[in-house]
């Protein structure tokens, strides 16, 4: 259960300000169709951090027991380095478009996570934990819980929404998992 409550709340965190938010308000207010546009979010996250906390485990099972704490506490300092510096609104490719709401949010998020911080802690974390299953599902409710208030709530929640306050916060956050996960290490939890 650490496995799910830690993914989900390091991707829900994560994804504040992301651009995949930005991604959903351009969906929702292009189709203005929230069922597909949930469900291709659902669909993209899954094929995408699937495959990524496999290759966390993956990565996890030749790496000596020992590396594998220090490795995370550094991605996690890094991702908090990376939360620091807001994403950039990548011009969105038309063609995907005709796809329809469902088609065009399914290949727009999985292209989109390609190598962004959450693909990245899905990876990390999948090798902190021995739970892969949970690593997903976690990751993947984490995205779900930062994208549909977006998908529901569209600009007025941009509005409101304070980003640099939401990026610092989310930069802490990944900060104290360091350090718990360094103590965890040193202290043999």
């Amino acid at each position: 259960m650490d496995a799910f409550l830690a993914s989900t709340l390091s991707v829900a965190v994560a994804e504040i300000g992301d651009k995949t938010q930005l991604l959903s308000l351009f969906l929702i207010t292009r189709f203005h169709q929230r069922t597909p546009i949930i469900f291709g979010i659902l669909v993209a996250t899954l094929a995408n951090h699937g495959l990524s906390a496999l290759l966390g485990a993956w990565v996890a099972s030749w790496l000596p027991d020992t590396w594998v704490p220090w490795l995370v506490a550094g991605s996690f300092v890094a991702i908090a380095l990376w939360l620091l510096f807001p994403d950039k609104d990548d011009s969105e490719d038309s063609r995907l478009l005709g796809l329809g709401a469902f088609g065009a949010t399914t290949m727009m998020f999985f292209l989109a996570e390609v190598g962004d911080k959450t693909q990245i802690a899905t990876v990390v974390l999948a090798a902190r934990y021995d739970e892969t299953f949970w690593v997903i599902v976690g990751t993947t409710v984490g995205m779900l819980a930062a994208n549909i208030p977006v998908i529901i709530a569209g600009r007025w929640l941009m509005e409101r929404l304070p980003l640099a306050t939401a990026r610092i916060s989310a930069s802490v956050l990944f900060l104290i998992l360091a350090i718990i996960t360094v103590f965890a290490a040193v202290n043999g939890f």
